[in-house]
């Protein structure tokens, strides 16, 4: 599938650059055909993606950085990268439940929220180097669906 269009940015595991994230990514999707509700949700999976980076790979250590690649694909596809250098995720299986966080305080939605908005949901990760969060959204299929 071609590429139409991408950007590739990457930030400070900062918590104040999860607005960043979200905003920028946001803006990007904005050049497809979709709602101000797909925008929300698209800007709500990066959150949650960036958090669990922050919060969960780095144990909220501000030094350390993530990645974010957005590609619009052919056929309205749009492809987003999470990618962070930390910790990893031992069990991907079990971090997928809903409810379950390393993070007691935390409630465990994330992966949940990804799932729920996104066409699919793919998790790279290697204990020890880092983990890829990995978001697809076809808008065509899902306007297909709405007029069907």
């Amino acid at each position: 599938m071609n590429v139409k269009n991408y950007v590739r940015f990457e930030f400070l595991s900062l918590a104040e650059n999860i607005s960043f994230a979200r905003s920028c990514v946001g803006a990007f999707a904005s050049q497809m055909d979709c709602t101000l509700d797909d925008i929300e949700e698209i800007k709500l999976v990066v959150s949650e993606a960036v958090s669990n980076s922050i919060i969960h790979a780095y144990d909220k250590e501000d030094t350390q950085r993530i990645e974010i690649m957005v590609s619009i694909m052919e056929m309205g596809i749009l492809e987003i990268i999470v990618k962070d250098y930390g910790k990893g995720i031992e069990d991907i299986k079990q971090a997928l439940k809903p409810a379950y966080s390393t993070d007691p305080g935390r409630m465990g939605l994330g992966f949940t929220f990804m799932k729920s908005f996104m066409d699919e949901l793919e998790i790279i990760s290697q204990p020890g180097e880092g983990t890829s969060v990995r978001l697809i959204r076809n808008f065509l299929a899902r306007a297909e669906k709405a007029h069907a």
